[in-house]
């Protein structure tokens, strides 16, 4: 059987997409320890080239739960902060573990690493962040069955901040694939290619202000202005996104039901007030919970 990398939400068809989301829900309900023997005798690199809270936690973590040993590496510590081309790296790990789990800059990168002959799961690239928004997709599905207000196909999901980013990419992706509308208010110069947009076509929609972005949304997303990298951009991204804050009054405008969602880690009183984060609409920590539950779930289908 042919491996099978996670390198973009499109590396699954929606069936598969589904399949996954069920097994999270599962694997969520069960009681730590249950699947202690699903992957026992196996071993999984996870290759850290980014700084990382969740995804390095919950991959860890998630990896131990289900028997498997995770082999943490970081640029420091490795040959690969010396110069190792990504493709030895990759052959080398690739006789040692079962799957890689691979969180860098560049794409090419990721592709290099993918080059070897076990699974390859992207944990971020400058272009996407597949695994959040997965696990983002389970969390809003999540919360609509909670409450019983059906399916998330045909809701309506804004994004307020910087669209450029990492993860609203990931975002235009998805969309489609599940059948939200994906509203994005962004200033010019912070927007996904034009590329993207037009293959997403009408499950996304742009703006130029909030306001009208988060009108009759069922949720609203946020992420920082200023992302590992930019830091140098900081002071003209303060300024490009003043007005831009994940308020009560703007989470007042979506649905009454409306729920708002942070990747984390958030600037608080930046793109999102404190008392947003803290308040009835927050569902952030229940998105950070889940990424471990979903990030199990796809170790499992690939392995």
């Amino acid at each position: 059987m042919a491996k099978r990398d996670f390198l973009s939400l499109s590396s699954l068809t929606r069936a598969e997409h589904d399949q996954v989301l069920a097994l999270s829900a599962t694997l969520k309900a069960e009681p730590k320890g249950t699947r202690v023997s699903a992957l026992r005798g196996k071993s999984v690199a996870i290759v850290m080239e980014k700084a990382s809270t969740r995804t390095r936690v919950s991959f860890e973590v998630g990896v131990a739960q289900l028997g498997a040993h995770p082999v943490v590496l970081g640029v420091q510590g490795s040959q690969l902060g010396r110069g190792e081309p990504v493709v030895d790296t990759a052959r080398v790990l690739a006789g040692y573990c079962d799957a890689i789990v691979y969180r860098t800059f560049e794409t090419k990168k990721l592709l290099e690493m993918a080059s070897c002959s076990v699974p390859v799961v992207n944990a971020l690239t400058d272009d996407g962040h597949p695994v959040q928004v997965l696990a983002d997709v389970f969390t809003m599905r999540e919360s609509l069955t909670a409450r019983g207000l059906g399916a998330l196909e045909g809701k309506r999901v804004a994004f307020v901040g910087d669209a450029s980013s990492n993860m609203v990419r990931s975002f235009v992706e998805a969309a489609p694939i599940f059948g939200f509308h994906l509203v994005l208010a962004a200033p010019e110069g912070y927007r996904p290619p034009a590329d993207e947009l037009a293959k997403a076509g009408q499950w996304v929609t742009l703006h130029d202000r909030p306001e009208p972005a988060c009108e009759g949304a069922d949720f609203i997303h946020t992420d920082v202005w200023t992302s590992m990298g930019q830091e140098a951009e900081n002071e003209a991204r303060m300024k490009a996104f003043a007005g831009y804050t994940v308020t009560a009054s703007l989470v007042a405008r979506g649905q009454k039901t409306a729920k708002v969602l942070h990747c984390l880690p958030a600037h608080r009183g930046e793109e999102i007030t404190d008392d947003v984060m803290e308040g009835p609409a927050s569902i952030v920590f229940d998105q950070a919970e889940n990424r471990l539950h979903v990030q199990k779930a796809l170790l499992l289908f690939l392995l």
